[in-house]
């Protein structure tokens, strides 16, 4: 609820600079940091509220719900966003973003919340880290199997990135990049409608391992054959194998991990991810400058396919394995 309160007060604040004329360029970046700092906090903590708030035997249920929510709404805001672009100005993004927010926070007020209890004490950012340390270190191959497992969020932002530099140095209309984007959402939806099932008949650490080695011989493909059509026709695999291996570990979470760890859990992992997500950046920049855009694809899907590997490796000798219980 903190995040949806944050949020309205930016979007309002937004709307008040724009009706004043007054919003320049360094308050609209504001108010962009502000809405990706809080959905980034929102969708970690999201997580942890799934696991404290819910019975184990619910958690594939509404993470089925969530995924479908996720992408239907993503899918709707990209498609009309393209239309809205044309008609809207900033003061009626503005004012959309603030009564989206409040629904969220109307929504979030009308769930009841069963709080797991735990002991209330005040420690420094210091010993925190030096906690989060000491998780971690108890139980390396179980958080190594997980980290790997999140390489499959920074392939993707890699992916984003890649895709409309290599389509323009080969003169391709943006128009399959919007295609892109759609196809990996129809992928990332379609597994949200079945991913109860999946959830329920398959173990999660071998579609972890299984999604994230398909979506590197998948990336392999594009290497080999970089056309747009084949792009964006894998990309529907694609967007269906990494939502599962997100979601998967996700699961995997909410059943093992301590709830009373979870934040430390998601923050050393999150930690992991955007270092891997800064290295692709640099990697995307180092290609274009050498004019290597297309190596890119077989780049990502070596690293993918060695994760994996990895993660077998792990799974084989019981790395996998959590040995403490959620509250």
């Amino acid at each position: 609820m903190m995040v949806q309160g944050i949020q309205i007060t930016t979007a309002v604040i937004l709307l008040v600079f724009v009706e004043n004329l007054s919003a320049s360029i360094w308050v609209l970046a504001f108010a962009q940091w502000v809405f990706w700092l809080t959905n980034d906090l929102a969708w970690c903590t999201n997580s942890a509220f799934t696991q404290e708030n819910y019975q184990k035997h619910e958690y594939a249920t509404y993470s089925s719900y969530q995924e479908v929510i996720l992408q239907a709404t993503s899918l709707g805001a990209g498609s009309l966003g393209i239309v809205f672009l044309e008609l809207w100005g900033i003061a009626q993004f503005a004012a959309f973003a603030a009564i989206a927010s409040s629904l969220s926070l109307i929504s979030f007020a009308m769930t009841s919340y069963h709080r797991c209890q735990r002991p209330q004490a005040s420690a420094s950012f210091g010993s925190e880290l030096i906690e989060t340390k000491v998780v971690f270190s108890k139980q390396p191959r179980f958080y190594a199997f997980l980290a790997l497992s999140c390489l499959g969020y920074p392939a993707l932002t890699y992916l984003s990135k890649l895709i409309p530099i290599h389509f323009s140095a080969q003169h391709i209309s943006a128009s399959w990049f919007a295609s892109w984007s759609l196809s990996y959402g129809i992928g990332a939806l379609l597994c949200g409608f079945i991913v109860k099932t999946l959830l329920t008949k398959f173990a999660t650490e071998k579609a972890m391992m299984v999604c994230l080695f398909s979506v590197g011989l998948l990336v392999f493909t594009m290497a080999l054959s970089p056309s747009p059509q084949m792009i964006v026709g894998l990309t529907l695999l694609v967007g269906f194998c990494s939502s599962y291996n997100r979601i998967a570990r996700t699961y995997k979470m909410n059943l093992e991990v301590d709830n009373h760890y979870r934040g430390r859990i998601d923050g050393g992992l999150k930690l992991f991810s955007t270092f891997a997500q800064s290295i692709s950046y640099v990697m995307i920049a180092v290609l274009s400058y050498y004019n290597a855009i297309s190596l890119g694809f077989m780049i990502l899907s070596v690293v993918l396919i060695l994760a994996s590997l990895i993660m077998q490796r792990i799974y084989a000798r019981q790395g996998h394995l959590q040995f403490s219980n959620a509250c």
